[in-house]
């Protein structure tokens, strides 16, 4: 690592070695991560720490400093604090200040933030600031009171006064504080129309206080608490049980809880964070989308009160400060959100929580590009805290792990109402088609419906895309609209407009095809609003509601379209994924897929696990409550293991046929996998940049099993103008690909020639 020294920079090999280090009796030393992602400045510099700031100054604190030949003034991060200096004291330069408008990276989270840059690549400033769930203060949020300070009959005396000299300002105040001694001071203003002037003059003469006192915002909006007794069944007792045994005897595990949908994982969640809170410990709960968060927090609240919290991206500045620094302070127990919530800086961390585990969700696609199901491992091993993972439908890694003895399997195979699961009817488009059925909705499915809006049951209809986003093609030559920017296909708005959804780039609808000209050219569609339109037309009776990412885009909508349909103002639900993840409708009893296999040939190896989640997790939201429920799974290929196996509800089915194909093909959990992405605005920079890099790794790998692919198209090639390739690395052993991208990472800053390639790691892809 390197220290700056004035204009010149020690080399590593000094400090590694120790040479020239020295103790410095009096001076106290910053070690300091500059602000700046640049890879080449991706090292610790030393700068003395002034006397004014040696007793406030402390790890994880952001200062400005002077930096480079110019001094320029540069935000920096402290990492360290030592008393010993490595080279000549006369170069080296003073903090000039404290950030006062910045949050401080607690010491653990540094420690975190160290390991991820190290195991997921990129820079360090890079990763301290993915840890930073906010990045800057505050104004807090203040309550002001008037208090009188008089007794009764002295105030009454008092307003006697003011009534005689005619002050009746005052007298309107003195008469409100008699009635109410305390009294807020937003009421006295806009009510009484009391002025600060006259606030100030009773306040000299000793009638009244003017207090404050913070006041925290709080996203939780909780209506009465009650807790529920909770009737555990068998499976739960033991899961739970075994937990508190465990943890109270302070072995810290990684456990799997592998409970079919319905089975009440949840529940045993709430009873393994009450043992934490009772010893005085804090837990954090992640899930998958922000769609699920009023309906967790609401389950929480009814156990824990307002010492539940959130955090999520829809949540104001003030608020998600309020919360980080109602953590700081211990005065919330919980925390509950997406993949964020991850780094709340509780003070005395004793569980980490990740629902629906094998959520894509949770693999972050910004450098450094953690998952964090391995990052919250690796912050319980940090502050000693125990890790729980649950699904219905576990990753292959987290499975993997768990049959090698590397987490602690805990398995719950019924309801916990002891509901059965619901029936599931595979039905084969192309047999639909070939009885002249054209619509996307199956007559199977149609009848069905028909049925449940009949006895007023609810109905959820779940499609794996988005909105009127078709694509125009030419049903003659073949063609496809294409963006100019970016090698994508055009999706159809509504408004007649095509659009770009990777740059935005606008045209209008074509009408003829400009390859060929044949006006047989058309857009090939389905959609949530397509669906929402159709079942409308169909069943003109019922109400329904849309989810999706548009109708989501506003603070609370989530909330409020649950909410909606939780309370039976809509008979049917349609959308995509994130209505089928965690949510709880005891009154739905029919669950339409619509085109199952959307996902299912895409080119991922990971796209048959994706599938069988999905389908499983759609049918599990139906028969939740007293009666039965039914899933209509809609495929054009009923015969492959992933919709066979979901059908069947059978994970050991799915998983022994996945696992044998990852084996075989050397993918995730069997091998590991490294994506080296890179892009460029000169297309022929790049290619000889991937090329150089290959060569490189080929020179480097000596003996090791390391397989090595491309550089190949990640799918698109172009995106705004940039360029993109990537090169896959595949090795048994995930430490062998650390290392390799450490020398990677070495290589490329030692060649100029990379200086105008962005290049990124991204360990066993998702």
């Amino acid at each position: 690592m390197c220290r700056e020294t004035g204009a010149q920079h020690c080399q590593a090999a000094d400090i590694n070695t120790g040479t020239g280090e020295q103790k410095t009796g009096g001076n106290v030393f910053a070690d300091i991560i500059i602000d700046i992602k640049h890879e080449k400045l991706d090292k610790i510099f030393q700068y003395r720490i002034p006397d004014r700031m040696e007793n406030e100054l402390k790890p994880g604190m952001e200062v400005i400093v002077p930096f480079g030949n110019g001094n320029r003034p540069t935000k920096g991060y402290v990492t360290g604090i030592s008393d010993r200096c490595s080279y000549d004291l006369s170069k080296v330069k003073e903090i000039t200040e404290i950030s006062r408008d910045s949050v401080e990276i607690e010491a653990k989270l540094i420690a975190l933030a160290a390991w991820m840059k190290e195991n997921y690549g990129g820079t360090m400033i890079q990763a301290l600031k993915t840890v930073l769930p906010i990045k800057q203060k505050e104004n807090a949020r203040v309550k002001k009171y008037l208090r009188l300070l008089l007794d009764e009959e002295t105030g009454k005396a008092r307003l006697d006064y003011y009534l005689e000299k005619n002050q009746r300002a005052r007298a309107r105040l003195m008469a409100a504080l008699l009635d109410d001694p305390v009294l807020e001071y937003d009421l006295a203003v806009k009510k009484l129309h009391i002025t600060l002037p006259v606030i100030r003059a009773l306040e000299e003469q000793g009638v009244l206080a003017l207090e404050s006192e913070r006041v925290y915002r709080n996203p939780v909006r909780g209506g009465s608490r009650e807790t529920p007794d909770i009737t555990f069944t068998p499976e739960q007792q033991q899961a739970a049980e075994r937990f508190r045994r465990e943890y109270r005897e302070g072995k810290r595990y990684t456990y799997l809880l592998h409970g079919v949908t319905g089975s009440g994982k949840t529940e045993v969640y709430i009873d393994m964070i009450r043992t934490v809170v009772q010893m005085g410990k804090q837990a954090i709960v992640l899930i998958p989308e922000i769609a699920l968060t009023y309906q967790t927090v609401m389950r929480f609240y009814r156990h824990f009160g307002q010492r539940v919290s959130i955090m999520n991206s829809r949540l104001s500045a003030g608020e998600r400060y309020d919360q980080m620094m109602r953590a700081k302070a211990g005065e919330i127990d919980v925390m509950i959100g997406p993949r964020s919530a991850l780094f709340t800086p509780f003070p005395d961390l004793g569980l980490i929580v990740i629902d629906e585990e094998h959520e894509p969700t949770y693999k972050s696609e910004q450098v450094p590009r953690y998952h964090a199901r391995e990052t919250a491992v690796m912050r319980a091993e940090l502050e000693g805290a125990g890790v729980v993972l649950g699904s219905a439908t576990p990753s292959l890694e987290a499975m993997y792990r768990a049959r090698k003895g590397e987490y602690v399997l805990l398995t719950m195979k019924s309801r916990s109402r002891m509901q059965s699961m619901a029936r599931v009817h595979t039905v084969d488009l192309r047999a639909e088609l070939k009885d002249g059925n054209r619509s996307i909705l199956s007559r199977q499915l149609q009848e069905m419906m028909e049925e449940r809006l009949s006895r007023r049951e609810q109905i959820m209809l779940f499609l794996n895309r988005r909105g009127y986003s078709g694509f125009v093609s030419c049903r003659e030559c073949g063609y496809a609209v294409k963006c100019p920017h970016c090698d994508v296909s055009l999706s159809v708005h509504r408004g007649g407009k095509m659009v770009c959804h990777y740059c935005g780039y606008e045209q209008p609808k074509v009408t003829c095809c400009p390859e060929c000209g044949s006006p047989y050219i058309g857009e090939f569609r389905a959609g949530t609003q397509q669906i929402e339109d159709m079942v409308k037309k169909r069943f003109p009776g019922a109400a329904v509601l849309r989810m999706d990412m548009d109708t989501t885009r506003q603070k609370d909508a989530h909330e409020k379209i649950l909410a909606a349909f939780a309370n039976g103002e809509a008979d049917i639900l349609v959308g995509t994924q994130m209505i089928v993840k965690g949510h709880d409708f005891p009154n739905v009893t029919l669950v339409g897929v619509l085109a199952a296999d959307m996902s299912l040939y895409t080119d991922d190896y990971r796209s048959g696990e994706r599938t069988f989640q999905l389908l499983t997790q759609a049918a599990g939201r139906a028969g939740r409550g007293e009666r039965s429920g039914d899933v209509v799974i809609q495929t054009y290929d009923p015969a492959h293991y992933a919709i066979e196996a979901a059908a069947a509800q059978d994970y050991e089915m799915f998983y022994q046929q996945e696992i044998a194909y990852r084996e075989m093909m050397g993918y995730p959990p069997a091998e590991n996998l490294t994506a080296v992405h890179a892009a460029c605005e000169d297309e022929e920079l790049l290619e000889k940049g991937c090329h150089f890099l290959k060569e490189y790794v080929l020179r480097i790998k000596g003996q090791a099993a390391v397989q090595v692919i491309g550089p190949a198209s990640p799918g698109i090639d172009k995106i705004r103008d940039i360029y993109r390739r990537v090169i896959y690395l595949k090795a048994p052993e995930y430490d062998t690909l650390v290392k390799i991208k450490d020398r990677m990472e070495q290589y490329i800053e030692i060649n100029s020639g990379f200086d105008k390639i962005w290049i990124q790691f991204d360990f066993n892809p998702m």
